[in-house]
Order: C-alpha cells, then structure tokens, then sequence
C-alpha cells in the first residue's frame, strides 16, 4: 500500500477559493482540452508529469530546448497553463489531466499567481498547494510527488518575496519522502545580494532560458533517484 499524505498540522482553510475547483474559459479551456488529448494519445506511456502555471507552461517555451533534452526521453507530459492558481489545477486535475495515466512522478510548482495583487491570504495559499498535492495523490496513489517551492518574485526582496519564504517554510512540512518530496531550488535564481537578474527572470517572474537551465540542475538529481534511473548521467 502507497503511504498516504501524514495528517499535518498546516491549516487547511475549508471552503476558500484557493481550495475549491474552479473552471476557467477561453484559450486556458482550449490548452486544457489539448492537455487531455495529449495524455490520451500517449495511452498510458507517461512517467513524468510537470503540475503548474506559466511557469511551468514556459517549458514549452524559453525552456523548449532543455525540455526536449532533459525530459522528452523520459515521457514527460507537461500540464501548465498560464495564469492558473491552486483552484484552477484542482479543477484540471478532476477532468481529465490525469485520466489513464500513472507518472513515477509529478513535478509540481504552483501558487505564484495566488498571491498576486493579494488574491489569497498566506494561509489560503498554503492550503491551496496543499490541496493540489493531496488531489494528486488521490488520484494516482503510486505516483509520488516532487513539490517545488514557489519560486522568488521581484528584482529585490520585497513584500511577495516574504510572503513566499513563509509559505515555502510550511510547505517544507509535507515532506513525507515515501509519497512527497519537497525541494526547495527557488535560491539558485538568486544573485549574490539578493537580486534577480534579467538574464535569469526577465520580467522578475518568468524564466529565460538559463533559468529553466539552472531548474533543470537544481532538480535533476532528486528527480533522477525518485524516477529510480542509475547516477551515470551527466547535466550540462
């Protein structure tokens, strides 16, 4: 039997928006729907999933060609939609992103877009990543989880950046090693004197192509012991 996220003492707040499924149109309905045929097509051949927004839609993007070298071998299907926060993934996740697959495992990096212009209080938030891992595990109970913090925001420390340090510090606390595994990497976009620079988030929020490069490093050992492949592999 899978072991089963451990009761924790994190605060779920029940019933905010953060953690109630919510429904978006327009072109993320269209990305959805392409998502679902892509999983279908691949009929069941999916061992790694990446569980996100932008950010994780920019894989596909400034992060293509990494993407294609790091994680095309390894049937990697990515599920990011732009703009989405907690309560959208809730949703994507109960229709159909997952259907008929089993992942060794999902990469998953959400929340940014909760706290923007203050659309979830910390607590909120917290419960919102909360909830997306637990539905995860729900639904596919082998497929283990390698929870990303969510990455720093803003060219200098600012008000985001704190709120981000004290939900990551509780996030930590899902680590259970068994089904989830938290890796804080949000530090290696971070210059000396707590910068970030435009080389690595152009707009102090998504990454270039050397920031999905300095991800991909940050991630790929743990990812290469969880996916259960040998220590051989090199990362350029």
């Amino acid at each position: 039997m899978p072991t089963m996220l451990p009761i924790l003492t994190i605060l779920f707040v029940l019933g905010s928006a953060a953690t109630t499924p919510q429904q978006r149109d327009g072109w993320h309905a269209e990305r959805h729907q392409r998502i679902n045929d892509t999983v279908a097509s691949r009929q069941g051949a999916v061992d790694l999933v990446f569980v996100g927004d932008s950010i994780t839609q920019g894989w596909e993007g400034a992060g293509r060609t990494i993407w294609e070298e790091a994680y095309g071998p390894r049937r990697a299907v990515n599920i990011g939609i732009s703009g989405d926060r907690t309560e959208h993934v809730l949703w994507r996740l109960d229709h159909g992103n997952l259907d008929g697959i089993t992942p060794k495992v999902a990469v998953v990096m959400i929340g940014t877009n909760n706290i923007s212009h203050n659309a979830h209080s910390t607590d909120e938030v917290l419960a919102g990543v909360q909830a997306v891992v637990k539905r995860i595990r729900e639904i596919s109970p082998n497929t283990r989880v390698l929870l990303l913090d969510i990455f720093p925001r803003g060219a200098h420390f600012n008000q985001d950046r704190g709120r981000i340090t004290q939900i990551n510090q509780a996030l930590a606390r899902l680590h259970d090693e068994a089904g989830v595994v938290y890796l804080p990497i949000g530090h290696v976009f971070i210059e000396d004197g707590g910068t970030i620079t435009p080389e690595i988030m152009p707009d102090s929020l998504h990454l270039s192509t050397e920031g999905y490069r300095r991800w991909r490093n940050a991630m790929e050992p743990t990812l290469r012991s969880m996916l259960g492949e040998d220590d051989t592999k090199e990362t350029k």
